[in-house]
C-alpha cells in the first residue's frame, strides 16, 4: 500500500485518538488500550513499509503518549474486574457486531435447512439426533412427559456436566476461527440443522409450543451464546483472511485479543443456561408455556440489549 493511501486511510482515527490523548479529560481504560494497541500497530507497519517518512516519527510520538496514560491509568485503576463486563465487553462486542451478525445468519439459515430437511424426509431427525434419543423421547411423549430427559439427572451434576458442554462447543467454534472462519462456519451450521430438526420433530408430534417454550427457558441464553462465540471465532478467521493496512500476523493478534475476551465473557452466560436447564427446564409442566416464555423473554431482552444496544450506545462512535 503507498504511504498517501495508507495516511488517507487512518487519518481521522489518529485525529480522533490524538484529541483523547492530549486532553486533560478521563479516557475509557478499554479506549485507551485500544488506542494504544492500534497506533502500536500502525508504527510497526510504517516502520516496515515507510522507512524515514515523518508519520513515523507523528505515529511514535502518539504511541508515547498513549503508553504513558495507559501505564499511569493502570496504576490507579483498582476495579478492574468491574470495568471489564461494563466497558472493555461491550467494545469488543461493538466492534465485533458485523460478525455476530453473520454469525447469526448462517445459524438461521442452518435451522431453516434442518427444517426444511425434517419436512422432506421424516427420518432425518434420526440421522441428525441417533435412534436412542428419539426413540426414549417418543416414549417420553407417550407417557405425558415430553422432556423428561431434563428430571432425570441430579441437577448439580448435570448442570455441571451441561455448562461443560457448552463452554467446550463454544470453545470449539472459537478455535476453529483458525481455520479462516470455515471452521466456525461449520460447527455454528451443524449446531444450527440440529436445532432446526430438534424443534421440527416437536412440532410434527404437535407439541411445538409448549416443547419450544420449554427448551428455551435454557435455549435463550444457550443458543445465543453460541451464535457469540460464532462469532469470536470469525474475528480470528476474518483477520486471517481480510488483514486491511495491516501485516497478517498483527491483524491475527488485533482479531484474537477482541474474541479471547468474547469467549471470557460468555462463560457466565453459559453457566446460567445451565443452571436454568437443570434447576428450571426439568418443572416446565408447572411452569406452562406463559411462565417458560416469559422466561426465555427475558434472557433476549438481555441479549439484545447487553450484547447490541448497550455497546452501541456506550460508544457511538466506534466503527463496528
Amino acid at each position: 500500500m503507498k504511504e498517501v493511501r495508507f495516511i488517507a486511510e487512518n487519518r481521522e482515527r489518529w485525529k480522533k485518538s490524538e484529541a483523547a490523548l492530549r486532553s486533560d479529560g478521563l479516557v475509557q481504560p478499554d479506549l485507551l488500550t485500544e488506542m494504544y494497541v492500534q497506533l502500536s500497530d500502525d508504527l510497526s507497519y510504517a516502520k516496515t513499509y515507510y522507512e524515514g517518512s515523518e508519520v513515523i516519527t507523528y505515529l511514535e510520538s502518539m504511541t508515547v503518549i498513549a503508553h504513558r496514560r495507559t501505564y499511569q491509568n493502570r496504576r490507579t485503576e483498582r476495579d478492574r474486574f468491574l470495568k471489564f463486563f461494563t466497558h472493555e465487553l461491550p467494545l469488543a462486542y461493538r466492534q465485533s457486531q458485523p460478525k455476530m451478525l453473520m454469525a447469526l445468519t448462517v445459524f438461521l439459515l442452518a435451522i431453516g435447512l434442518g427444517v426444511i430437511s425434517s419436512i422432506i424426509d421424516a427420518d432425518y431427525v434420526r440421522v441428525i439426533m441417533g435412534d436412542a434419543y428419539v426413540n426414549m423421547t417418543e416414549n417420553n411423549i407417550a407417557e405425558g412427559d415430553p422432556l423428561a430427559v431434563y428430571g432425570d439427572s441430579d441437577s448439580g451434576s448435570m448442570a455441571m456436566m451441561i455448562a461443560v458442554n457448552n463452554i467446550r462447543v463454544s470453545f470449539l467454534a472459537f478455535v476453529a476461527g483458525i481455520l479462516g472462519s470455515f471452521g466456525t462456519i461449520s460447527i455454528l451450521f451443524i449446531n444450527g440443522v440440529m436445532v432446526g430438526a430438534f424443534f421440527y420433530y416437536f412440532i410434527e408430534k404437535g407439541i411445538g409450543l409448549m416443547a419450544i417454550s420449554s427448551i428455551m427457558i435454557h435455549g435463550a441464553l444457550e443458543l445465543s451464546a453460541i451464535v457469540l462465540a460464532g462469532a469470536a471465532g470469525l474475528c480470528i478467521g476474518n483477520a486471517l483472511l481480510f488483514p486491511g493496512t495491516y501485516s497478517r500476523a498483527i491483524s491475527l493478534r488485533r482479531g484474537a485479543s477482541r474474541a479471547v475476551k468474547i469467549i471470557i465473557g460468555l462463560v457466565p452466560v453459559f453457566i446460567v443456561a445451565a443452571i436454568l436447564e437443570s434447576y428450571v427446564t426439568r418443572h416446565y409442566q408447572s411452569l406452562g408455556v406463559a411462565g417458560s416464555m416469559t422466561i426465555a423473554i427475558l434472557s433476549m431482552v438481555y441479549v439484545i440489549w447487553y450484547f447490541i444496544i448497550y455497546p452501541r450506545r456506550l460508544y457511538p462512535d466506534v466503527k463496528a
